[in-house]
């Protein structure tokens, strides 16, 4: 078995790697090429419990992909995630339940409504490569991504509910509905603690391995123990995910930089093995389908994937219709509670607005409508083409295959002989079915619909030469303070270098190589004895401090609102290249 793992590990990468090579969707040639490598009879056919295969992949691509995401684009996209995570889920759920139940009345409504919430979920690894390597907006990137974050907690949630009720339990829905409440309020108030504790680690640990090290553990036993207390595994990753990620700026730059390659690595890796896995799967496939029946097996199989095909779409333009009427409420409530506290500040509607300036609005704008408050109520708006292209990304992966591999174990084997196979071989069918279907046209859809990201390449050009020139700003500042002591320190020939040290700091972002030969000279002046000894520590101070008040400035437009997340991140990231120059730099100066 750990030979045969082996192989079809490294034969998934390589595969993988090609497609990178060639700019191609590494999942789906990697599904393709498993699909056609299984029917050869020396290829290995890799049999894996079901618990044992969400524990070993699900928690760490979960992980890297919320300590990647956006936690301010997260939480403005949240109406549309919820609806995609928690409600398309459920209304999937009911609507393959019920064609499964007419089409083979045998499976009980209870396992037919099994069978909806396996196959609910989809898989977004597929899709946003899609949609990255084509430009897709960032809202968009955000909702897809942001659906699969949080739609497995509640696929898993109703799997085991429905699972009890195969195994013979009365659940109730108000039962349902406290389970699946408890999953969340301890799935995330469990990630909270722990990322807070990572944060603090990684705060205070000075060595990047090491707590890179902790952050490739914490998510298994996250997971596992969010699971053994009734929570949802998944949320508590997520929620941790999100908490280190977000305060991943505040820590020191080697940890950033040990956690990007890192977790890259990891996710090729697992992505690679998962759609492997995928694609062996069909002897075993096959040989479901012939021990049940083929006719009936397989009318179910393509009744379901049809089904999957079209309650997205239909989900997805109806609630963005309720949410946009529904935005349109709270918008005109905020309007009548402002203009009733205009009349009267004294009023009943003074607490209410009060809090929402202090929370999301302009405190120092007593007259004007808050804005933040506003940009809250309002969720980023997606055109139709948006919204088809969202409507199309609904691969499943490997989480359907997953719960299905593990049904004996979730109901107790209490299923009838024969339906186990079943579900798997209709779990099978819709996981490959849409990721061929929608992954090899959805970039076909997305080039016919012409959506890119130009508009949103501008406007984040804009932001960065705004950000570099009010860093710089804050910059000069800073080395004015330090300008007077300096030169009490090092007298008129060190005034001399501080300026020329000033200026390349300055010329750094738009001539690299001349702000080195300048920065290096003045380096070379301090070691060469032309000034004091210590000089060179404090130009190192110096720069130090140059990028540090530039980073906050970073973090003071982010946290008010006038720069996106992940712009921020992209100037931290040459920031963090400028700090590493400078301490490699230091270090060859030492020996």
């Amino acid at each position: 078995m750990t030979a045969d793992l082996f192989i079809v590990l490294v034969g998934a990468v390589a595969v993988a790697a090609f497609a990178k090579w060639r700019g191609w969707p590494a999942p789906l040639l990697v599904t393709a090429v498993a699909l056609a490598a299984s029917l050869l009879p020396f290829v290995p056919t890799l049999d894996i419990d079901g618990h044992v295969l969400l524990t070993l992949t699900l928690p760490p691509l979960l992980y890297s992909a919320a300590l990647d995401a956006s936690y301010m684009s997260f939480k403005r996209s949240m109406p549309h995630v919820r609806r995609l995570g928690v409600g398309l889920v459920v209304v999937t759920a009911v609507a393959v339940g019920v064609v499964a139940w007419m089409i083979m009345p045998e499976l009980t409504l209870a396992g037919a409504l099994l069978l909806g919430a396996i196959v609910g979920p989809p898989d977004a690894v597929s899709a946003a490569s899609i949609g990255r390597k084509l430009g897709l907006p960032r809202r968009v990137m955000t909702v897809i991504s942001g659906e699969s974050l949080i739609n497995d907690a509640t696929s898993l949630t109703l799997v085991r509910v429905f699972a009890a009720i195969v195994a013979g339990a009365t659940v109730t829905v108000w039962q349902g509905l406290w389970e699946f409440a408890l999953a969340v309020v301890v799935g995330v108030a469990i990630g909270l603690v722990a990322g807070t504790i990572l944060h603090t680690l990684r705060m205070r640990v000075d060595d990047a391995v090491v707590t890179g090290s902790l952050g490739l553990l914490m998510p298994f036993g996250v997971y596992a123990i969010a699971e053994h207390l009734m929570g949802s595994g998944v949320l508590a990753v997520v929620a941790m995910g999100l908490y280190v990620g977000s305060h991943s700026p505040r820590t020191a730059y080697t940890q950033r930089m040990q956690d990007k390659p890192l977790w890259h690595s990891a996710d090729f890796l697992l992505e690679s093995f998962v759609f492997a896995y995928i694609g062996l799967q069909l002897p075993a496939v096959l040989r479901a389908v012939v021990e049940t029946g083929a006719g009936d097996t397989v009318v179910l199989a393509l009744a379901v994937l049809g089904v999957v095909l079209v309650v997205r779409p239909v989900f997805v333009f109806a609630s963005y219709q309720w949410g946009q009427m529904w935005q349109s409420v709270r918008l005109r409530r905020w309007k009548h509670t402002v203009e009733a506290y205009e009349r009267d500040p004294s009023g009943a509607h003074a607490r209410v607005v009060r809090r929402a300036r202090e929370k999301f609005g302009d405190d120092d704008d007593e007259a004007a409508e808050p804005r933040g408050v506003t940009r809250h109520l309002l969720e980023p708006a997606l055109s139709w083409q948006e919204r088809t292209v969202v409507s199309w990304a609904g691969m499943r992966g490997v989480v359907t295959l997953a719960m299905a591999a593990a049904l004996p174990d979730l109901t107790g084997n209490a299923m009838p002989e024969g339906h186990v196979e079943v579900l798997v071989t209709v779990a099978f069918v819709v996981t490959v079915g849409t990721l061929l279907l929608q992954g090899l046209t959805l970039p076909l859809l997305i080039r016919w619909l012409k959506i890119s990201s130009d508009d949103e390449r501008a406007d984040d050009e804009r932001s960065i030469a705004r950000m570099r020139r009010l860093g710089n700003e804050a910059g000069i500042e800073f080395l004015r303070a330090r300008q007077q002591k300096w030169q009490e320190t090092h007298g008129d020939e060190g005034s001399e270098q501080f300026k020329r040290f000033s200026r390349a700091l300055l010329r750094i972002e738009r001539d690299t190589d001349r702000a080195d030969r300048d920065l290096e000279k003045v380096q070379d002046d301090a070691a060469a004895g032309r000034l004091r000894a210590d000089a060179y520590d404090e130009l190192a101070d110096l720069s130090k401090g140059w990028l540090e008040v530039r980073r906050q400035v970073l973090l003071d437009e982010c946290r008010a609102g006038n720069l996106s997340e992940e712009v921020m991140r992209e100037l931290f990231v040459a920031m963090d290249a400028e700090e590493l120059a400078l301490d490699t730099r230091g270090a060859l100066r030492a020996e």
